[in-house]
């Protein structure tokens, strides 16, 4: 696998493809040791940030929004045959970055087996699925790459023979063990991070991982009717082409607050000018991003802020009770009712929303939902997860900016970009001497999946 080294613990779905020995050990480690301050993460080099100021965070290499995947490699007559439909969609350029793209999925349960699908038929070069998980006869109802015959096996592994059939021509590899036994340099191995039901606490360690190493990470979970997804992709850039305007876009440009124009070109079909607009994003890490306000223009007006889904309010308290309870969900008890109903009250008046939305019967709804999953739900919100997946490795559209919450219940799905004031942040990085990570969590060695 030139130029694609395989994490040592890795299985391949064929041996005889392995030609190069695993990149370096990983397995067998804790994760995340003590944390230390930002200025001397691991010996990494510190970079600015613009999403905070003049504050650094870990950054490691050359400081760039291209994607950095291996060389492309070049694709064949029948993948283009294969693939015609969506090259028509995207392009032979898009085509060629997915198939040279190394990604890592944790957690293959019904969210992940719908990313994984449809990242698969994609085209993507290598997926390696991390998953220590036993397939139970839950799994049963959404992950569809497995039956009644393998409960009790790896879900990963059970779900590798049909995976393989959708498509032969992707990499396939599976690690069956925790993710908290993965040091920060094993997800250097990867383009694209996406990580599935797992807790607040673990999010962030392999989200501040995958930003000092310079990779893309994703977070997505589901509870019944419910969803979200979060995106730090760290700098981004990417291309769109639109109709010139009588205003026509200008290097430094700033279209929103972590939107700037970085480069200007155009083209000229059937005299219709067209301008060819590099734009950079810019991206809060999930633990800075989970403790900042609402947009400015969210939060200014009443009528802004009524139209909130309570949603928020409610994943982020689901977030404290699991910090504070060692990652489980709550149970249907009085103490743990209480204690949730606390947060999510305490998290909407950090958010100044009308106390008026968060109603009793939402609350009670979310509570009932907690742990399970449906397959409409996961399918809507896998399909929109690996289609932004795609979006960021070809840099042809612009892809989500931060997160976006699903309502299973109202039908609606909602974008937000969290953002923290840079004066806050700071505040917030001298009181807690520069830890951004949260203390690891003790754990009997399983995924915690919510």
């Amino acid at each position: 696998m030139e130029g694609n080294p395989l994490p040592d613990g890795s299985v391949p779905t064929d041996v005889n493809e392995l030609s190069d020995p695993a990149a370096m050990a990983m397995n067998g480690n804790t994760f995340i040791p003590s944390v230390p301050a930002l200025g001397d993460l691991n010996g990494y080099a510190q970079m600015p940030d613009p999403t905070f100021g003049a504050m650094t965070l870990p950054m490691n290499g050359v400081q760039s929004g291209m994607f950095t995947g291996a060389p492309q490699p070049t694709i064949s007559a029948d993948e283009i045959a294969l693939y015609d439909r969506q090259i028509r969609l995207w392009g032979m350029q898009v085509q060629e970055k997915l198939r040279g793209a190394n990604i890592l999925l944790i957690g293959m349960k019904g969210l992940g087996t719908e990313v994984t699908k449809n990242l698969v038929l994609a085209g993507i070069g290598t997926l390696t699925i991390l998953d220590a998980g036993l397939v139970t006869e839950d799994d049963l109802g959404t992950q569809f790459f497995v039956t009644e015959a393998q409960i009790g096996q790896n879900r990963a592994e059970a779900a590798l023979p049909e995976l393989r059939k959708l498509n032969p021509r992707v990499e396939l590899y599976t690690d069956p063990n925790p993710v908290i036994t993965k040091d920060p340099e094993y997800f250097q191995n990867f383009d694209i991070t996406i990580a599935t039901g797992l807790t607040l606490d673990i999010l962030a360690n392999i989200n501040m991982s995958c930003r000092m190493l310079n990779r893309k990470f994703y977070a997505a979970d589901t509870h019944g009717m419910y969803g979200f997804i979060f995106a730090d992709l760290g700098i981004h850039d990417f291309i769109v082409e639109k109709p010139r305007s009588n205003k026509p876009a200008k290097i430094g440009d700033m279209e929103t607050s972590t939107r700037c124009v970085i480069g200007v070109d155009s083209k000229t079909e059937g005299g219709k000018i067209t301008d060819i607009i590099t734009y950079q994003e810019n991206y809060s890490p999930m633990q800075l991003a989970n403790l900042s306000p609402l947009p400015a223009k969210v939060r200014n007006t009443r009528r802004s802020r009524m139209r909130v889904t309570p949603l928020l309010s409610c994943i982020r308290a689901l977030f404290d009770f699991q910090t504070q309870s060692g990652g489980r969900l709550p149970a249907h008890n009085r103490a743990d009712l209480e204690l949730f109903t606390r947060l999510a009250n305490q998290k909407h008046l950090e958010l100044q929303l009308p106390l008026e939305i968060l109603r009793a019967d939402f609350l009670r709804g979310f509570l009932q939902n907690l742990g399970s999953e449906i397959s409409p739900v996961v399918a809507f919100l896998g399909g929109y997860l690996a289609q932004d997946v795609i979006n960021a490795i070809g840099q042809k559209e612009p892809p989500l900016q931060n997160t976006l919450l699903f309502d299973g219940e109202d039908f609606t799905a909602s974008q937000f970009s969290f953002h923290p004031i840079n004066d806050d942040a700071m505040s917030m990085m001298n009181t807690n001497e520069g830890a951004m990570m949260p203390e690891p969590v003790q754990t009997d060695g399983s995924i915690p999946v919510t």
